[in-house]
């Protein structure tokens, strides 16, 4: 397989990842007989969106939705018309309505990104029903090379949960604006990802660099 994806990369098709990393990750992809999500066209959305420079946040997710139809290139985003909401997603959303008093009215969080803010999985792959299944195929050093790009100045990066942080440690929190929580999945949002208000707690951050708020509750 030599499909290669930098054309529609801008300035990101110039990291080390994708001359070092990519031709064997895209190999292990053909290779792979399982279904693939999210599909091949989707799977650097996050980057084709957001050129570096405009980047004003960071949120790091863990790895696509293993749902068929879910998963759309954007971390805890999915397709509009995805019900029930992915349950990590529902619970971002009732913390947004606890911090902000509303949130989306669907699953799709490209308006977001269109604002700057980056949606970016560690893992940008998964097989379908699998989650997890693509970890150890070496995206993380996608992420890697994207938050060494992004380390020219400063941004507000939201770590939900250990792996997040773990692919952060570099970050600079006296540069940036780091604020680093549990994981909103079920599984963990009640023991502190809840009340954390990450959502004013960006804007304000932006405002005070001379920066527009992120409008994170509607398009």
């Amino acid at each position: 397989m030599t499909d290669d994806p930098t054309a529609t990369l801008g300035a990101w098709g110039t990291l080390p990842f994708f001359t070092d990393d990519w031709p064997r990750i895209a190999q292990a992809l053909a290779d792979d007989p399982r279904q693939i999500l999210p599909p091949a066209p989707q799977r650097f959305a996050a980057l084709e969106r957001l050129q570096p420079d405009a980047v004003e946040v960071v949120i790091l997710g863990q790895d696509p939705y293993p749902t068929p139809g879910h998963a759309h290139g954007f971390a805890f985003s999915a397709e509009p018309d995805t019900r029930p909401l992915p349950r990590s997603l529902a619970n971002i959303y009732k913390e947004l309505q606890s911090d902000l008093g509303s949130a989306p009215d669907n699953a799709d969080l490209r308006f977001w990104a269109d604002q700057g803010v980056l949606l970016l999985n560690n893992v940008l792959t998964v097989p379908a029903g699998q989650a997890n299944g693509h970890a150890k195929l070496g995206w993380q050093n996608l992420t890697r090379d994207v938050l060494a790009r992004l380390s020219d100045r400063p941004r507000a990066y939201l770590l939900w949960g250990a792996h997040a942080q773990k692919a952060a440690r570099s970050v600079d929190p006296h540069q940036n604006l780091k604020i680093e929580t549990p994981h909103p999945s079920p599984l963990s949002a009640h023991r502190g990802f809840f009340g954390t208000r990450p959502f004013s707690r960006v804007n304000d951050w932006l405002q005070r660099q001379g920066k527009p708020a992120i409008q994170w509750t509607k398009p």
